[in-house]
């Protein structure tokens, strides 16, 4: 099996694979980037709805998530925000910013994805797209290899930025959790996050496809009581269960929480709007003044429609009883339902749904430019490790982040005082 030799060999196509590849390609390295799809950047297409937003003003540790989270802190604060948005002009992206979350200003998820190609191919590297690297080791010669069906590339260094689990359709599939093992090192349970929340009960169905302004609380079981998560914003109701952004949140403590077989409640406050007693006052108003009506018919206004059905029908309340037979006994257990929901949470969605992993090489196996402490000269980058943010631009910020530290580090030690010749395409 013939080798072609580079500087560097980089195993996906991705966002922090390609990262790490341009800034490399920067310092004068032979780069080889191995794509197993056959689009480069696949996964970057479909982020923030096809609009990609990229990165996010507001920084903060707890955003970035793992198992030993803030050895992630010295990554992102050499390369952060404004390297973030000095790096994508250069490029050609016009940063637009929206509450704090920068999307490129055509609010196009592509133009991110080709601004990236174009750069890597203006700097030559070496891409090939339809590759999947089923086989990654050193030589006794102290070189790297990656067999990819039917052919053998080598370099001087590897970087593994294959990504997770998360949305296989675009790439992440979990083929980077093998070559990573093969290499000796630890890969924790790799689990869906930013992922729906399935949850018990036979109400879902009825409220399928209600949107609601509401708080989420995540109680999971402990040995010592139980921890509590909260987030808050548009929440949605699927015939499965729970989703909407701030589910989509918390998710990844359910998941780990699940996984260690742990129970996990979520208690949801549907009227944010008001304080329970507030709410009980404005019940009893209605109550009273709509005495001839249902009392389904009173809640009219109140919440969605649907959700005062189900309310109605866990408090024990017929929806079309009177309005003006319902007791301050009745009232209360309204505003105590609708403001603490609460459901039993049973799984997640899958990969398929997710847009992030939980685990991954853990960063205690990685020194703080991506490289492995057991192989000098392999880097880690992007979601294979044991990093995932919350939704916002933080999973992409962590690519741009991990993928620059690797290649910046393959450039200052690996780049070629004369550029290796590259072969003719395969």
């Amino acid at each position: 099996m013939t080798k072609e030799r580079f500087d560097v060999v980089i195993a996906g196509g991705g966002a922090s694979g390609m990262t790490a590849a341009i800034f490399a390609a920067r310092a004068g390295c032979s780069v080889l980037v191995l794509e197993q799809k056959e689009k480069l950047c696949k996964k970057i297409y479909a982020t923030g709805n096809g609009k990609c937003n990229f990165t996010n003003k507001d920084w903060k540790a707890s955003y970035f998530r793992g198992s030993n989270s803030r050895l992630a802190e010295p990554v992102l604060r050499s390369f952060g925000l404004s390297d973030t948005l000095a790096f994508f002009q250069e490029i050609g992206i016009y940063p637009k910013e929206r509450n704090g979350y920068y999307y490129p200003n055509s609010e196009q998820a592509a133009s991110v994805a080709e601004a990236l190609c174009r750069e890597a191919e203006r700097l030559s590297v070496r891409c090939i797209t339809g590759k999947k690297v089923l086989r990654a080791g050193k030589t006794e010669e102290g070189l790297f290899f990656a067999e990819a069906e039917g052919k053998c590339y080598s370099g001087k260094s590897m970087v593994l930025a294959t990504g997770g689990k998360a949305s296989p359709v675009h790439g992440s599939d979990g083929s980077g959790y093998p070559l990573a093992e093969a290499f000796g090192h630890t890969v924790l349970l790799p689990l869906p996050a930013i992922v729906q929340l399935k949850a018990e009960g036979r109400f879902f169905k009825t409220l399928a496809g209600v949107r609601t302004e509401g708080t989420v609380r995540l109680h999971i079981e402990t040995k010592g009581g139980t921890e509590c998560y909260t987030e808050q914003g548009e929440l949605l109701f699927a015939p499965y269960g729970i989703s909407g952004i701030p589910v989509m949140q918390l998710s990844r403590y359910a998941a780990v929480a699940l996984a260690e077989k742990r129970a996990v409640q979520a208690e949801l406050d549907l009227f944010p709007a008001a304080e329970e007693a507030e709410l009980f006052e404005e019940l009893m108003r209605r109550f009273l003044r709509m005495r001839d009506n249902t009392a389904e018919e009173a809640m009219c206004g109140l919440c969605n429609h649907k959700l005062n059905y189900v309310v109605l029908t866990l408090c024990g309340i017929p929806p079309e009883k009177a309005a003006g037979t319902l007791t301050r006994e009745d009232a209360a257990r309204i505003a105590g339902k609708l403001k603490h929901f609460i459901i039993k949470i049973t799984d997640t969605n899958g990969f398929e749904q997710a847009q992030a992993c939980v685990g991954g090489v853990p960063l205690t196996e990685l020194t703080e430019q991506m490289e492995s402490r057991l192989v000098r000269g392999l880097f880690f980058t992007g979601e294979l490790t044991d990093i995932d943010g919350t939704c916002g631009g933080y999973n992409l910020q962590w690519a741009w982040s991990s993928g620059a530290a690797a290649g910046r580090e393959i450039g200052g030690r690996y780049a070629s005082d004369s550029a290796v010749k590259i072969k003719a395409s395969s």
